[in-house]
């Protein structure tokens, strides 16, 4: 009988070079390497390391100073931020901060069984574990296991792993530290974090190098910002793409969409984005429309555009073989797609029929891809939803002897598969760039792997319309976004299944807080647009969705702030607050943050009072003013219409005027200043299309409000906003005798609303939502001007 398992060894050969220490063991290779001073990368191989390249690790190792010693037992290499040492008799490592506090520890050497490598840590006391993405489950993974390869899961149960999407990286908190592991390998990998077991958490791969990144932060944030500094960040999508957006499955024939466009403007419903999903191909294949349900789809698009209405498509990446067809032909002539072993073309069922696949971890695939576009982007298509690319085929059994040429280093399906869904899209990405360079594009996905944030919006796949999806999906979000994926969302209402009028007006209540915000429903569900619901549920919609373009100024700045630093739009409670027990529990899990400032409380459909953890500070109920001492549990009443929304004290949140769209600028800002702490805003602007703010075209100015002062800095870039009037209105404090820039300002009262009350439906009903309001709040106005500006009082 063989060797059950294998283990490092003995170390007995190391070298040092260029800030970087490789070691081996005659069994085993190991190489470490700082590629910032609080980020380390670990390399470990049965085989000489061969330095791979990277799908998802875009940034280089800085110069950064280090130190080694060694004797007889212990090598240490240290930064100045980390001290790390590996032991020499069996290659365990084990890292501390610059007091001597134990970060992290290996439990057992690393080990390998076969192909597959496993590393093993100590699970240290009170040791919290978040992230991973798209996994569903509790905030805190503790006690759970996942698995990290990419699926295709219809209706998926709310215990379902894995899922759509990879993102191989997890935030530890314990004793006030926090550090994050980041395993930057695309084979099948595997994170225990305490399930069946009390001794380690663990990580594995299936095969390859266990190549992963430790990275250690002083905040999550932190962590969070080291690791998309790693995996990149995203781009400025383009404004429109933050609007609402309405998609069914699906809507035909064109007339369908003209009556879908005239009703919500003629209802007054704010809206973006109208989609069409696959029963506008001919035979369901990519590339085509179909000639009797969208016979002129040019005048289509051109027609709703002049409405304020994008087009999206979705774009599978299956090609119908069939001869006589552009793209297989062209495909077949150019040897883009994937291969069995001995050369011929793998074909796959998929709604198309018997189908080939591109293999996009190819450049000459990619380029393929790139030119067939302009299909869609010369008939005005703006929107490019790239669906079933896991990849997913039916019986879900893609054979793993398929290969791929994985951008020259040749590999099979175990290795690329959770890659495929990204290369896609950044295929679609790049070639909308290459053929609209005046345009950001608009990319949504379904699959894809760290580093995905670069190219591509994600949403959650194919839930289903109940409350427990409601509140999943919530946590997925939240859960993306401390793995750098920002700009994701679920499909509200659900898609699998028919909402009920209650659950689709708690699903829009809370999707309208969050990055990406459309509703979508399967086919042969009942019709799922706002007006389907009842005059109730029209109102409430018509209310949420208003208010988040209303917030569309505190949204974009928001976005700016992640493609800058990678900090996410949505933050669960562990961002600000990950030493709190509370942040933890079942009941306030699902709470988040929009930026730092406004905090979300979703609930059930069927629940109208809720339990409400309110963190350390001071708190504005965001619809009333009422004010709230923090560092305590409050039971808070929540009829549909009433989503609990709370305000941090210091928070400043601009927002606009009411528009339809968001085509047209608003010439009027208005600043939402809470008193009782100090706040800021990094308030932003740009064109909101191209891609000129790279070049300096936009407008930032840092805003900063402390007692008595609200002070603006001078706008930085070259962007002339089209803001004319700036308001200020106060809550919390009623200032008086108020000078800008040493001139007396004019203040006045006004009372606010942020939604309209509900007009009565049941006429013995006294509650309607009147009392969402605050009255008399010192207000001020004045003409906008880019230079500093100081009011004090």
């Amino acid at each position: 009988m063989g060797k059950i398992s294998e283990t490092f060894g003995h170390i007995n050969q190391i070298s040092v070079k260029d800030d970087c220490v490789r070691y081996n063991s005659g069994n085993a290779y190991g190489q470490l390497t700082y590629y910032r001073s609080s980020v380390l990368n670990v390399v470990l191989s049965k085989d000489e390391i061969n330095n791979k390249h990277s799908y998802a690790v875009i940034s280089s190792p800085e110069n950064v100073h280090t130190s080694y010693t060694k004797d007889d037992q212990v090598l240490k290499f240290n930064s100045d931020k980390l001290k790390v040492e590996l032991n020499i008799e069996n290659g365990k490592i084990a890292i501390f901060d610059l007091q001597d506090k134990l970060i992290s520890k290996d439990g057992l050497a690393v080990r390998w069984l076969g192909t597959e490598v496993v590393v093993s840590k100590e699970l240290l006391e009170g040791e919290k574990f978040v992230g991973l993405g798209e996994k569903t489950g509790p905030l805190n993974r503790r006690g759970n296991a996942y698995v990290n390869w990419n699926t295709d899961k219809f209706g998926y149960a709310i215990d379902q792993d894995p899922l759509y999407l990879s993102t191989p990286f997890y935030i530890g908190i314990h004793n006030g530290m926090f550090y994050g592991v980041f395993v930057d390998n695309s084979y099948k990998t595997v994170f225990n974090f305490g399930a069946s077991t009390e001794r380690f958490s663990w990580f594995s791969a299936e095969d390859g190098e266990m190549n992963y990144y430790f990275i250690h932060g002083d905040t999550v944030a932190e962590v969070i910002q080291h690791y998309t500094w790693l995996t990149g960040r995203m781009k400025m999508p383009p404004l429109w793409s933050l609007g609402f957006q309405q998609c069914r499955y699906s809507y035909y024939p064109d007339d369908e969409i003209y009556q879908l466009a005239q009703t919500f403007r003629a209802k007054q419903i704010p809206c973006d984005v109208l989609y069409l999903d696959i029963h506008y191909m001919d035979a369901y294949k990519s590339f085509t429309f179909d000639k009797e349900r969208f016979p002129f789809p040019m005048q289509m698009i051109s027609d709703i555009r002049k409405s304020g209405f994008k087009t999206a498509v979705i774009l599978d990446p299956g090609i119908k073989v069939e001869d006589g067809y552009g793209p297989y032909d062209s495909g077949i002539k150019k040897d883009v797609f994937l291969k069995y072993p001995d050369g011929e073309n793998y074909i796959g069922e998929v709604w198309s029929g018997r189908s080939h696949f591109p293999d996009f971890t190819s450049n000459n695939a990619r380029e393929w891809w790139k030119n067939l576009l302009p299909f869609y982007s010369d008939l005005g298509v703006k929107g490019f939803w790239n669906d079933m690319n896991e990849p997913a085929v039916w019986g879900q059994c893609i054979p793993n002897f398929i290969e791929f040429d994985f951008d020259g280093d040749k590999t099979t399906h175990r290795e690329a598969r959770n890659v495929y869904g990204m290369q896609m899209a950044r295929a679609t990405a790049e070639g909308l760039i290459e053929n609209q360079p005046g345009e950001r594009p608009f990319v949504l996905t379904r699959a894809g792997f760290s580093g995905i944030q670069r190219f591509s919006a994600v949403w959650t796949g194919d839930n289903i319309s109940s409350d427990e999806h409601l509140l999943a999906g919530v946590r997925l979000v939240n859960s993306l976004g401390l793995t750098g994926v920002s700009f994701c969302g679920n499909d509200a209402g659900g898609f699998a299944g028919d909402a009920s009028p209650e659950l689709y007006a708690r699903w829009i209540t809370i999707a309208a807080f969050q990055p990406f915000f459309r509703a979508h429903t399967v086919v042969n569900s009942r019709d799922a647009e706002p007006w389907c619901f009842g005059e109730l549920v029209e109102q409430i919609a018509r209310n949420y969705i208003g208010l988040r373009y209303k917030l569309m100024p505190l949204i974009y700045s928001l976005f700016r702030e992640s493609a800058v630093t990678g900090i996410p739009v949505n933050r669960s409670l562990v961002f600000d607050f990950p030493l709190d027990e509370n942040t933890y529990q079942e009941k306030f899990q699902n709470q988040f943050f929009l930026g730092n400032h406004l905090m979300i409380c979703p609930l059930e459909s069927t629940k109208e009072f809720v339990k409400v953890w309110l963190p350390k500070g001071n708190w504005f109920c965001f619809w009333t003013g009422e004010l709230f001492e923090g560092n305590k549990e409050i039971i808070f009443e929540a009829p549909l219409w009433k989503l609990p929304v709370f305000v941090k004290a210091g928070a400043i949140i601009p927002t606009q005027k009411l528009c339809q769209n968001l085509d047209k600028k608003s010439d009027e800002l208005t600043l939402h200043v809470y008193a009782k702490a100090n706040g800021y805003i990094q308030f932003y602007e740009d064109d909101g299309i191209t891609h000129d703010y790279e070049r300096g075209v936009y407008s930032l100015r840092k805003i900063m409000y402390s007692d008595g002062c609200l002070h603006f800095s001078k706008s930085i870039g070259d962007y002339q906003s089209s803001i004319r009037v700036i308001k200020i209105v106060f809550h919390g404090i009623n200032p008086a005798n108020v000078t800008l820039n040493g001139i007396d300002c004019k203040v006045y009262t006004m009372n606010n609303r942020f939604v309209e009350p509900i007009e009565s439906i049941d006429i013995f009903s006294t509650q309607n939502g009147q009392e969402m309001k605050e009255e008399d709040l010192s207000c001020l106005e004045f003409e906008y001007v880019a230079d500093e500006i100081k009011l004090r009082w």
